[in-house]
């Protein structure tokens, strides 16, 4: 069952926030776009990456953490391996790296500002919300992680947490 709730999920929020909405603000032809070229091909690079480390952080949600991406359905867990050894935010991180590769490879200045929003209200939803809560869920183990390993940029691992 917890397999279905992550897939649900995944369908219902995470590919509308970072696959439909950015397509559908690509389609306006009106708005201003980045000058054409081969060189916008680039943008599949951040796209491919991020897709597929957006998988592997549902999977690690689910298979290691017991629970799902979503905040009524979080992790009974810590989940402090894999990519969440680089960053404790891998999941925005993804989701970020996927909007601003649809933004340079299809030219949308509007999915590019649309990556810009996002960024803040993940940032915003991270410090306020999700950080206090883990605070609470797993204590000094968390403690420990968030000492250990940055909020967004990703920096190898140091040592094992």
């Amino acid at each position: 069952m917890i397999w279905l709730r992550a897939v649900l999920f995944v369908l219902v929020v995470q590919a509308v926030v970072v696959g439909l909405v950015p397509y559908l603000l690509a389609q306006d032809a009106a708005g201003p776009r980045l000058p054409e070229g081969g060189w916008r091909a680039v943008g599949l690079l951040p796209l491919i990456l991020g897709v597929a480390a957006l998988a592997w952080c549902n999977w690690a949600f689910v298979a290691r953490g017991r629970g799902t991406a979503a905040p009524y359905d979080p992790p009974r867990e810590l989940v402090a391996t894999g990519l969440y050894r680089w960053t404790r935010n891998p999941m925005y991180v993804s989701a970020l790296s996927i909007v601003l590769g649809i933004g340079v490879w299809t030219g949308s200045v509007a999915v590019l500002v649309y990556a810009a929003a996002l960024a803040v209200v993940y940032a915003l939803f991270v410090r306020f919300y999700e950080e206090p809560k883990l605070r609470r869920s797993f204590g000094a183990s968390y403690e420990r992680y968030r000492a250990e390993v940055p909020r967004w940029l990703p920096r190898p691992p140091r040592r094992a947490v």
